[in-house]
């Protein structure tokens, strides 16, 4: 690919988003109660589970299934599901669809999202840039009716959120390698966001968020390993600032797979994953434990990843020429 033309379209996607985000502060609409973003800690080992850039990368279709359950055991704790597919559609674009459902405590959130990509190859660099439009309901479960602790006819605020609210965002991130070894990803979520349906006029400030992963790999070819040492910082819609530091090993092609986490900030916790693969089929799953006091009060978070690699094409076996004597 000629060095000007590439260059030239990196500045002007470069210039998209920073375009979107300017306008994304000249717009007031009512605000989202979180992102869910935050909710993942494999995003390291799957970056499209939060980067519209990463749709597509992969060279292969992959359909992937996630479940995570936060402070296990404890009455009314978060529990989220997930399905997602990517691609390539060809002509250097990839395609992405998710459905998620989330419920803590008596919250509900259902979340729809359709993400586009468009890749930049060089000979040393390899970049993914995705846009996703995103639909998000919040609502209450109805079953709160029954809450002896509440008085549910005479709270007008609480029969209201029963109908529930429902938001229209657009989201963009940039995923990519560098010579192989440097990946780097930014995530901006939200930057247009709107209320669908608003009864009233109340505007509040848009709250700019951000995702920025940084890491690089070592890959000893010699005994079949690659190492990924990363950082992920999160700061995200209502949700406090933290950084996942994460360890990620790759052993035999990529069909064991082995990670430690520790996140520190708002949310501090120690995390480990681990993880297989046979032909197409991919299982991870990984267990955290927190350093804060409600530890005592639960059995950790566990989260589980099923994904499906359709088309994905192994590295070529290397024969030994003794043995082929």
């Amino acid at each position: 690919m000629n060095t000007q033309y590439y260059f030239q379209r990196i500045a002007l996607s470069i210039g998209l988003i920073v375009v979107l985000t300017l306008l994304s502060q000249s717009i007031k609409g009512q605000a989202r109660y979180f992102d869910e973003r935050y909710i993942t800690t494999q995003a390291y080992l799957n970056p499209v589970l939060v980067n519209p850039g990463a749709i597509g990368q992969s060279g292969y279709h992959t359909i992937l299934f996630n479940y995570r359950n936060k402070w296990a055991t404890f009455p009314g704790a978060p529990k989220t599901y997930s399905a997602r597919y990517d691609g390539s559609i060809g002509n250097r674009l990839g395609l992405g669809v998710m459905v998620l459902s989330d419920s803590n405590g008596a919250l509900e959130t259902l979340k729809g999202q359709l993400g586009l990509s468009y890749s930049l190859h060089s000979d040393n660099n390899k970049m993914g840039i995705g846009l996703a439009t995103e639909f998000i309901g919040h609502g209450i479960d109805a079953g709160v009716l029954n809450d002896e602790n509440l008085d549910s006819a005479a709270d007008a605020l609480l029969l209201a959120r029963l109908d529930g609210q429902n938001f229209f965002d657009v989201s963009v991130g940039v995923q990519g390698v560098y010579a192989e070894k440097f990946i780097y990803g930014l995530t901006l979520p939200g930057l247009i966001s709107s209320m669908l349906d608003a009864s009233n006029g109340e505007a509040t400030e848009q709250v700019f968020g951000y995702m920025l992963q940084l890491g690089y790999r070592f890959n000893a070819e010699a005994y079949d390993i690659v190492a990924e040492p990363s950082i992920m910082i999160k700061s995200l819609r209502y949700v406090p600032l933290h950084v996942d530091i994460n360890l990620l090993g790759k052993f035999l092609d990529e069909k064991l797979t082995g990670g430690v986490t520790y996140t520190v900030g708002a949310d501090e916790r120690l995390g480990f994953l681990i993880g297989a693969r046979v032909n197409a089929f991919n299982f991870f799953y990984s267990y955290n434990i927190s350093r804060h006091n409600f530890q005592a009060y639960n059995n950790g978070s566990h989260e589980l990843s099923v994904r499906f690699d359709i088309g994905r094409k192994d590295k070529p076996t290397v024969m030994n020429p003794e043995v082929e004597k």
